[in-house]
């Protein structure tokens, strides 16, 4: 999705120094929207599910109710969306989650993909 806006202001070097007047031109600027990346979390036959709804609250601001809804499809479906980030985002957050669980010892995965 690409938006196109006329920058103004700009000059083409074609100023007039005795009047202290200058030609204004329009050029248009591509603008593009990041692709967005979903973040997912695996199911694991070791993970509390209490720890999986912490990493949701605490990473992804989700409510208790949303954060168990997620855990819910984690367990039930083998993976749960955590939510859509632009690339550097998601990756962040990925690192964050794995980080978290490498320290508390559980080997909850997190990985995420274009959408």
């Amino acid at each position: 999705m690409s938006k196109s806006l006329p920058i103004i202001n700009q000059t083409d070097g074609n100023e007039d120094h005795r009047s202290g007047t200058s030609v204004i031109t329009e050029r248009a600027v591509q603008i593009r929207v990041p692709h967005l990346y979903r973040v997912l979390l695996h199911n694991d036959d070791y993970t509390p599910m209490e720890f999986v709804v912490m990493v949701l609250e605490t990473f992804f601001n989700k409510e208790r109710a949303v954060a168990t809804e997620i855990m819910i499809n984690v367990h039930t479906k083998g993976v749960g969306v955590c939510g859509a980030y632009p690339c550097e985002i998601a990756e962040t957050k990925v690192a964050l989650v794995m980080e978290c669980a490498r320290e508390n010892e559980h080997p909850l995965q997190c990985t995420m993909e274009r959408v």
